[in-house]
């Protein structure tokens, strides 16, 4: 997989041109959506932040549609490799989107969620929260775990006991993975499936709360 991978910056949907100032909260899609897709959030999520959302730098095999952020299919389908290059596009899209931002979330669904934790495993020092909705952590190591260790940045994981999408070793991995190297919070959401659901949204808007007070409070 290609480490050239380029993110169209011109494709970001952006909540409002006043963003100056404000905390930075990016949204990441999930495989074969594309930037219109988590933009139908901005009503459920706190209001006093700049909300971008990023198409993926990929097109999936057709007959998909949408973008998508890495393989799913093929030898490289999954693979933490994958997801790292992915994981180092966006960072480079965040090196000029982010501008005077005061503090950058991220919250993704699915593929969306795999490469924000990376983004977070990968920067430690620009990532403050992630918000990872049925989505997981990249198996094998990288060379700021250990700083994320130390500091236990805040990460909500919310998922369904029906999601059948990810498969289940690295729904283990994640939850043997994440409360070692963050301040996790979450939960498991009764019949949900491959999906969000309001009461997650809830879940969700209660967690970035805390992170913009958090703000306000340093």
């Amino acid at each position: 997989m290609s480490e050239n991978l380029t993110i169209d910056a011109a494709a970001t949907r952006w909540s409002s041109p006043d963003r100056d100032g404000k905390p930075l909260l990016v949204l990441l899609h999930g495989y074969g959506a594309d930037e219109h897709d988590l933009f139908g959030l901005i009503p459920y999520l706190p209001e006093g932040v700049a909300v971008a959302s990023v198409a993926a730098p990929l097109a999936p095999p057709w007959p998909m549609p949408g973008r998508s952020w890495y393989p799913i299919e093929g030898l490289e389908g999954r693979s933490p490799e994958a997801v790292t290059v992915a994981a180092g596009a966006f960072l480079r899209w965040l090196d000029i989107a982010a501008g005077d931002a005061p503090s950058i979330a991220l919250l993704g669904f699915s593929q969306g969620a795999a490469v924000s934790l990376q983004a977070l495993r990968l920067a430690p020092d620009r990532i403050d929260a992630v918000v990872a909705l049925s989505g997981y952590a990249a198996p094998g190591e990288l060379p700021d775990d250990e700083v994320l260790a130390e500091r236990r940045p805040p990460v909500f994981w919310g998922r369904g006991t029906h999601d059948d999408v990810i498969p289940p070793a690295l729904i283990d991995h994640t939850a043997q993975w994440l409360p070692g190297h963050s301040e996790l919070s979450g939960r498991v959401y009764t019949g949900l499936t491959h999906s969000i659901s309001e009461e997650e949204l809830t879940d969700v808007h209660r967690f970035l709360s805390k992170w913009i007070d958090g703000i306000a409070a340093s």
